[in-house]
């Protein structure tokens, strides 16, 4: 009888380790879909955003991106690109793009600020 009543006792310790074991688990797995979620981007992981996301959207394949800054709203980005490919090379028509993102990296907006030929240099400004 005492040996009944021992394996109960055992049971019923085992059950409750096992229901703080399962407890454990749920509160590690929320933290770290919640840890997932709060993680924001790396500088890197945007650029490659919105090289890829412009790409999609406009067909055009992203050269360079000539800047890069985080803002209040998220990241601002200027993207070089080859509109028209011409022979030399350097009459290629290329255009800058002005590129919006969220601070989760997705693309919010962008439009194109200028056009020029691959070989020519921006011209000089007073004082510069």
């Amino acid at each position: 009888m005492s040996n009944t009543h021992s394996t109960s006792q055992s049971q019923s310790s085992q059950k409750s380790q096992n229901s703080h074991t399962s407890q454990d688990t749920e509160q590690t797995n929320d933290t770290t879909r919640n840890e997932k979620d709060a993680r924001r981007p790396t500088p890197m992981e945007v650029l490659r955003q919105a090289r890829s996301q412009l790409a999609e959207l406009t067909g055009l394949v992203p050269e360079t991106v000539s800047s890069f800054e985080q803002t209040e709203d998220g990241w601002s980005l200027e993207v070089e690109v080859m509109e028209i490919a011409r022979v030399p090379d350097t009459m290629s028509l290329m255009a800058s793009y002005q590129v919006d993102l969220d601070p989760d990296g997705e693309l919010t907006g962008y439009r194109r600020v200028r056009r020029y030929e691959r070989g020519r240099a921006d011209a000089r400004r007073p004082g510069g």
